[in-house]
């Protein structure tokens, strides 16, 4: 396996895990999906352009 390959892996997991699921997590709304989101964008981006 590819660093690429397993970078978005190890993305795809912080950005499920950073669902607001439970009662503590509630109010940080959709902010940490947002950014991980960002991140898995740009890094989805530069796998694919062969840069990583």
């Amino acid at each position: 396996m590819s660093l690429g390959t397993i970078l978005l892996i190890v993305l795809v997991l912080l950005l499920i895990g950073a669902i607001p699921a439970w009662p503590y997590s509630s109010s940080w709304g959709t902010g940490p999906v947002s950014v991980l989101g960002v991140v898995l964008a740009v890094v989805l981006v530069l796998v694919l352009m062969g840069r990583i």
